[in-house]
Protein backbone atom coordinates (compact mmCIF):
# COMPACT_ATOMS: atom_id res chain seq x y z
CA UNK A 1 0.00 0.00 0.00
CA UNK A 2 1.39 3.13 -0.86
CA UNK A 3 2.02 5.77 1.96
CA UNK A 4 -0.49 9.05 1.76
CA UNK A 5 1.78 12.10 0.97
CA UNK A 6 2.80 13.45 3.82
CA UNK A 7 1.53 10.65 6.00
CA UNK A 8 3.68 9.93 8.10
CA UNK A 9 6.76 12.21 7.16
CA UNK A 10 5.96 14.87 10.20
CA UNK A 11 6.13 11.95 12.65
CA UNK A 12 9.46 10.89 11.53
CA UNK A 13 10.85 14.21 11.74
CA UNK A 14 9.48 15.06 14.92
CA UNK A 15 11.06 11.30 16.01
CA UNK A 16 14.80 12.50 14.83
CA UNK A 17 13.87 16.02 16.54
CA UNK A 18 13.40 14.09 19.95
CA UNK A 19 16.23 11.90 19.52
CA UNK A 20 18.56 14.64 18.44
CA UNK A 21 17.35 16.44 21.33
CA UNK A 22 17.79 13.60 23.61
CA UNK A 23 21.07 13.08 22.44
CA UNK A 24 21.99 16.39 23.23
CA UNK A 25 20.73 16.28 27.13
CA UNK A 26 22.65 12.91 27.20
CA UNK A 27 25.67 14.47 26.15
CA UNK A 28 25.65 17.84 28.39
CA UNK A 29 24.90 15.66 31.39
CA UNK A 30 27.80 13.71 30.64
CA UNK A 31 29.89 16.94 30.39
CA UNK A 32 28.72 18.39 33.75
CA UNK A 33 29.94 15.24 35.07
CA UNK A 34 33.09 15.84 33.39
CA UNK A 35 33.30 19.09 35.19
CA UNK A 36 32.40 18.22 38.89
CA UNK A 37 35.66 15.61 38.30
CA UNK A 38 37.51 18.57 37.20
CA UNK A 39 36.31 20.59 40.20
CA UNK A 40 37.18 17.91 42.35
CA UNK A 41 41.08 17.48 40.88
CA UNK A 42 42.00 21.42 39.94
CA UNK A 43 39.55 23.12 42.23
CA UNK A 44 37.16 26.39 41.60
CA UNK A 45 39.76 27.82 39.27
CA UNK A 46 39.21 25.16 37.22
CA UNK A 47 39.53 25.67 32.99
CA UNK A 48 37.44 23.93 30.03
CA UNK A 49 40.64 22.88 28.83
CA UNK A 50 40.57 20.62 32.11
CA UNK A 51 36.80 19.85 31.63
CA UNK A 52 37.69 18.86 28.09
CA UNK A 53 40.07 16.25 29.29
CA UNK A 54 38.33 14.81 32.06
CA UNK A 55 35.39 14.47 29.17
CA UNK A 56 37.91 13.12 26.67
CA UNK A 57 37.43 15.46 24.60
CA UNK A 58 38.61 18.42 22.47
CA UNK A 59 36.97 22.17 23.26
CA UNK A 60 35.92 22.33 20.49
CA UNK A 61 33.50 19.53 21.00
CA UNK A 62 32.51 20.88 24.48
CA UNK A 63 31.28 24.04 22.78
CA UNK A 64 29.35 22.30 20.87
CA UNK A 65 27.34 22.03 23.79
CA UNK A 66 27.68 25.13 26.29
CA UNK A 67 28.02 28.55 24.61
CA UNK A 68 30.82 29.92 27.03
CA UNK A 69 31.99 28.67 30.71
CA UNK A 70 29.40 30.78 32.22
CA UNK A 71 26.98 28.46 30.37
CA UNK A 72 28.28 25.79 31.85
CA UNK A 73 28.70 27.01 35.51
CA UNK A 74 24.65 27.70 34.99
CA UNK A 75 24.70 23.76 34.62
CA UNK A 76 26.95 23.21 37.61
CA UNK A 77 24.48 25.39 39.75
CA UNK A 78 21.10 23.44 38.21
CA UNK A 79 23.22 20.39 38.69
CA UNK A 80 24.40 21.33 42.93
CA UNK A 81 20.77 22.24 43.38
CA UNK A 82 19.74 18.45 42.22
CA UNK A 83 22.30 16.47 44.22
CA UNK A 84 21.16 18.84 47.49
CA UNK A 85 17.68 18.37 47.13
CA UNK A 86 17.86 14.49 46.07
CA UNK A 87 18.80 13.89 49.61
CA UNK A 88 17.40 16.90 51.23
CA UNK A 89 13.69 16.19 50.37
CA UNK A 90 13.48 12.51 51.55
CA UNK A 91 15.00 13.05 55.02
CA UNK A 92 12.73 16.40 55.27
CA UNK A 93 9.78 14.30 54.62
CA UNK A 94 10.58 10.69 56.85
CA UNK A 95 7.68 10.74 59.10
CA UNK A 96 9.73 9.92 61.84
CA UNK A 97 10.02 11.12 65.65
CA UNK A 98 11.19 14.92 65.59
CA UNK A 99 14.75 14.62 66.56
CA UNK A 100 15.93 11.46 64.28
CA UNK A 101 14.39 13.69 61.51
CA UNK A 102 16.30 16.92 62.16
CA UNK A 103 18.97 14.65 62.72
CA UNK A 104 18.41 12.88 59.07
CA UNK A 105 17.83 16.13 57.21
CA UNK A 106 21.39 18.43 58.42
CA UNK A 107 23.25 14.42 57.26
CA UNK A 108 21.55 14.63 53.97
CA UNK A 109 23.06 18.59 53.89
CA UNK A 110 26.21 18.00 55.10
CA UNK A 111 27.01 15.22 52.70
CA UNK A 112 26.47 17.06 50.17
CA UNK A 113 29.12 19.40 50.96
CA UNK A 114 31.14 17.47 52.15
CA UNK A 115 31.03 15.49 48.95
CA UNK A 116 31.48 18.31 46.78
CA UNK A 117 33.37 21.09 48.59
CA UNK A 118 34.87 22.47 45.30
CA UNK A 119 31.45 22.98 43.89
CA UNK A 120 30.10 24.54 46.92
CA UNK A 121 33.10 26.81 46.66
CA UNK A 122 32.70 27.70 43.13
CA UNK A 123 28.82 28.56 43.94
CA UNK A 124 29.61 30.80 46.83
CA UNK A 125 31.38 33.08 44.37
CA UNK A 126 28.14 33.69 41.95
CA UNK A 127 30.84 33.17 38.86
CA UNK A 128 27.42 33.97 36.53
CA UNK A 129 26.03 36.75 38.56
CA UNK A 130 23.58 34.22 39.89
CA UNK A 131 23.42 33.35 43.33
CA UNK A 132 22.40 29.58 43.49
CA UNK A 133 22.89 29.54 47.10
CA UNK A 134 21.04 32.24 48.42
CA UNK A 135 18.06 30.79 45.81
CA UNK A 136 18.03 27.19 47.53
CA UNK A 137 18.25 28.67 50.49
CA UNK A 138 14.83 30.68 50.06
CA UNK A 139 13.69 27.86 48.73
CA UNK A 140 14.38 25.85 51.74
CA UNK A 141 13.44 28.07 54.05
CA UNK A 142 10.16 29.04 53.46
CA UNK A 143 9.37 24.72 52.86
CA UNK A 144 10.48 24.87 56.39
CA UNK A 145 8.11 28.47 57.48
CA UNK A 146 5.18 26.39 55.55
CA UNK A 147 6.25 23.00 57.65
CA UNK A 148 6.74 24.76 61.41
CA UNK A 149 3.59 27.03 60.49
CA UNK A 150 1.38 23.79 59.86
CA UNK A 151 3.10 22.26 63.53
CA UNK A 152 2.34 25.33 64.89
CA UNK A 153 -1.08 25.87 64.06
CA UNK A 154 -1.88 21.80 64.94
CA UNK A 155 -0.56 22.36 68.39
CA UNK A 156 -2.64 25.78 68.71
CA UNK A 157 0.10 27.85 68.87
CA UNK A 158 0.88 31.41 67.22
CA UNK A 159 2.41 30.47 63.88
CA UNK A 160 3.70 34.52 63.11
CA UNK A 161 6.95 33.09 64.20
CA UNK A 162 7.40 30.27 61.37
CA UNK A 163 9.13 32.43 59.22
CA UNK A 164 11.74 34.08 61.01
CA UNK A 165 12.33 30.79 62.78
CA UNK A 166 12.37 28.46 59.52
CA UNK A 167 14.51 31.07 57.65
CA UNK A 168 16.45 31.55 61.35
CA UNK A 169 17.82 27.96 60.98
CA UNK A 170 18.49 27.55 57.46
CA UNK A 171 21.05 30.54 58.11
CA UNK A 172 22.16 28.84 60.72
CA UNK A 173 23.02 25.95 58.64
CA UNK A 174 24.56 27.69 56.11
CA UNK A 175 26.88 29.71 58.57
CA UNK A 176 28.13 26.43 60.22
CA UNK A 177 28.57 24.03 57.10
CA UNK A 178 30.79 26.78 55.73
CA UNK A 179 32.69 27.34 58.75
CA UNK A 180 32.95 23.66 59.39
CA UNK A 181 33.85 23.42 55.21
CA UNK A 182 36.96 25.19 56.04
CA UNK A 183 37.99 24.21 59.36
CA UNK A 184 37.42 20.73 59.39
CA UNK A 185 37.74 20.71 63.52
CA UNK A 186 34.79 17.80 63.97
CA UNK A 187 33.74 14.94 62.14
CA UNK A 188 30.44 15.47 60.01
CA UNK A 189 28.89 12.94 62.72
CA UNK A 190 29.69 15.58 65.07
CA UNK A 191 29.13 18.94 63.89
CA UNK A 192 25.41 17.43 63.17
CA UNK A 193 25.04 16.32 66.35
CA UNK A 194 25.63 19.47 67.56
CA UNK A 195 23.34 21.01 65.32
CA UNK A 196 20.38 18.80 66.15
CA UNK A 197 20.66 19.30 69.95
CA UNK A 198 20.76 23.23 69.19
CA UNK A 199 17.90 23.10 67.15
CA UNK A 200 16.13 20.84 69.25
CA UNK A 201 16.53 22.82 72.22
CA UNK A 202 15.36 25.74 70.65
CA UNK A 203 12.01 23.86 69.68
CA UNK A 204 11.79 22.12 72.78
CA UNK A 205 11.92 25.65 74.80
CA UNK A 206 9.26 27.59 72.74
CA UNK A 207 6.77 24.51 73.08
CA UNK A 208 7.59 23.89 76.68
CA UNK A 209 6.48 28.09 77.13
CA UNK A 210 3.09 27.23 75.99
CA UNK A 211 2.82 24.42 79.21
CA UNK A 212 3.66 21.08 76.33
CA UNK A 213 6.16 18.62 76.26
CA UNK A 214 6.89 16.75 72.92
CA UNK A 215 9.10 13.60 72.99
CA UNK A 216 11.92 14.01 70.95
CA UNK A 217 12.47 10.33 69.86
CA UNK A 218 8.42 9.71 69.53
CA UNK A 219 6.53 10.69 66.18
CA UNK A 220 4.36 13.58 66.47
CA UNK A 221 0.87 12.62 65.42
CA UNK A 222 -0.12 15.11 63.17
CA UNK A 223 2.86 14.51 60.77
CA UNK A 224 3.36 16.93 58.35
CA UNK A 225 5.83 16.66 54.98
CA UNK A 226 7.58 19.58 53.53
CA UNK A 227 6.48 20.83 49.93
CA UNK A 228 9.59 21.42 48.07
CA UNK A 229 10.78 21.33 44.80
CA UNK A 230 14.51 20.36 43.27
CA UNK A 231 13.14 22.76 39.97
CA UNK A 232 14.26 25.78 39.70
CA UNK A 233 13.15 28.48 36.52
CA UNK A 234 16.30 28.73 34.59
Amino acid sequence: MTEPPGGKGPDKGDARRDRWRSHREARREEFVQAALRALAEHGPDFGMEHVAAAAGVTKPVLYRHFTDKADLYVALGQRGTELLFERLIPALNNEEAPVPRIRRSLHAYFSVIEEHPNLYRLLIRRPFGRDVVAEDKELIGAALSRLLGDYLRALDMDSGAAEPWGHGIVGLVQNVSEWWLERRTMSRDAVVEYLTQIIWAAIDGIVRQHGMLLDPDQPIEVNKVVKLSSRRAP
